[in-house]
């Protein structure tokens, strides 16, 4: 995609607003306080992060303890919430159909400035906080990508700006998304598609990581459902001719979309995993369900995947003498950068620096890299930020519902080093760390970043209108979200 052409100019002008702190302000009908006017907000918002962080620190921790699954998250979501609400937050919960989800806001007026909060975990992931595998006794789940991290600290960044606005009487609005089951649930979808953020004028967003960036690669969307084949049980043995096996048509479905690869987009993605059947091998299987994962660039696209496999499941039961049904759990869209966005968050980003290590850190790295199977980079890239790619040309081909919400209002993506580099995302190395000082770390680093971002923003509309200058740009002219979910429910029971 080529930059705006907006692209050069507006940088110009943005250096100008650095240099020019008071004149913006005043357009933006803020009178400047003496903390302004000696452009030392940011040390103060930063100092009143580090003043507060221990309390989420502790938030952060037990949420990793409790690593409850999605949908499912109703202790760590009511911790979140009693936070923000002793902070002055007014707490609305549940919405769109989801008993964890809430969204709280404080102040008023525009800009309307989002933070999205994830606190779901992920099933097989149990990990204490050491750098040996070790799982936490009783639990199975465990936050592999950090999301007991990527929701406290958002709430922490909120938390801090709500400070800031009381305390220099600005007027904007921060508010906390509280989105459930990233994992697969996709809660964020029912947000959007219920309309919950079509107020909102710029979205922040963070994700743990081995790195500190501001993202601005897409990403893919996806669709993932289960198919459930059902035919006649019988004597595997004795009278087999009787009985029509629903795993034949589970297997011959999957032989026929592995066919199908060689067919397909060259970034298009199929998964699948048995998700069910009969336990006997002497016993023809009445029943049995797959789990389909299908991703493409190209939100389109994916949905024309999806339907090849749904016939794909269709011919697998006629041939086997099943029937077959399906189910769409989930449904997002692949990512929509914004640049100008990225490029703000990551000057923040480089103004708050990496993740340092302490000695006892260090050989906590040290240890764990021991496990790993690939090459490991350097350890001292935890405390380094890359560079923001401002003509993103490469796609990351992972998912997230974060999509859909890039596609309904601007969106940043900011990654912390919160794992040891070299760390892969959903492993129990990554949940090692999400579960000590250096996930805290990193969590502290993205929400410094954001809370900067957030209070740029408020303090100048100019930023505000260039960032949705170029979103609108980006989207196209007539633009209409229709979501790849459909009508249904959240799927509440996804992880049971």
């Amino acid at each position: 995609m080529q930059k705006p052409k907006f692209w050069g100019e507006r940088m110009m002008q943005w250096r100008e607003w650095q240099a020019g702190f008071m004149a913006i302000a005043l357009l933006g009908g803020h009178a400047p306080t003496a903390a302004q006017e000696r452009s030392d907000w940011h040390g103060a918002l930063l100092a009143d992060i580090e003043n507060m962080q221990s309390v989420d620190d502790a938030n952060a921790l037990q949420i990793g303890r409790w690593a409850e699954l999605g949908y499912q998250e109703h202790k760590s979501s009511a911790l979140l919430q009693e936070r923000l609400a002793k902070a002055g937050f007014k707490v609305t919960t549940p919405i769109a159909g989801m008993p964890t989800a809430f969204v709280a806001s404080y102040g008023e007026g525009k800009p309307v400035i989002g933070i999205l909060a994830e606190f779901d975990a992920l099933p097989g992931l149990s990990q204490a906080g050491v750098p040996v595998k070790q799982a936490m006794d009783g639990h199975d789940a465990g936050h592999g990508c950090g999301h007991n991290l990527l929701g406290v600290g958002s709430v922490l960044a909120a938390v801090a700006v709500r400070n800031w606005l009381a305390a220099h009487k600005g007027r904007g609005t921060i508010r906390v998304y509280g989105t459930p089951a990233e994992e697969g649930g996709g809660g964020k979808t029912y947000l959007v598609r219920d309309g919950l953020l079509n107020d909102v004028d710029v979205m922040m967003n963070w994700h743990p990581d081995s790195y500190n960036a501001a993202v601005t690669k897409s990403n893919l969307a996806m669709i993932t459902g289960k198919f459930r084949f059902h035919g006649y049980a019988t004597h595997a043995s004795a009278a087999p001719d009787k009985g029509r096996s629903a795993l034949d048509g589970v297997e011959v479905m999957n032989v026929m979309a592995n066919m199908m690869r060689e067919h397909i987009g060259e970034k298009s993605r199929i998964h699948y995993a048995i998700t069910g059947t009969n336990p006997a091998p002497n016993i023809v299987p009445d029943f049995a369900e797959v789990y389909y994962f299908v991703r493409d660039p190209d939100a389109q696209e994916a949905q024309r995947l999806w339907d090849r496999i749904v016939k794909a499941s269709e011919g697998a039961a006629l041939g086997t003498g099943t029937t077959v049904d399906h189910e769409v759990l989930t449904g997002h869209y692949g990512y929509l950068p914004n640049t100008r966005l990225s490029q703000i968050s990551h000057d923040n980003l480089k103004r708050v620096g990496g993740v340092i290590y302490d000695a006892q850190e260090m050989a906590f790295a040290q240890t764990l890299i021991q496990s790993f199977q690939q090459p490991v980079p350097k350890i001292d890239r935890a405390r380094e930020i890359q560079p923001v790619e401002l003509n993103p040309t490469d796609i990351w081909t992972g998912s997230s519902d974060v999509g859909d919400v890039s596609w309904t209002v601007p969106t940043n993506w900011i990654r912390t080093a919160t794992y040891v580099p070299g760390t892969s995302g959903h492993s129990w190395q990554a949940t090692a760390a999400s579960n000590m000082s250096i996930g805290l770390k990193g969590m502290h680093v993205a929400a410094k970043t954001m809370a900067l971002t957030t209070v740029d923003l408020m303090l100048s509309p100019e930023l505000v209108a260039e960032v949705k200058a170029e979103f609108v740009e980006r989207r196209g002219t007539g633009y209409r979200y229709v979501s790849l979910v459909g009508d249904r429910n959240p799927p509440l029971d996804y992880m049971k």
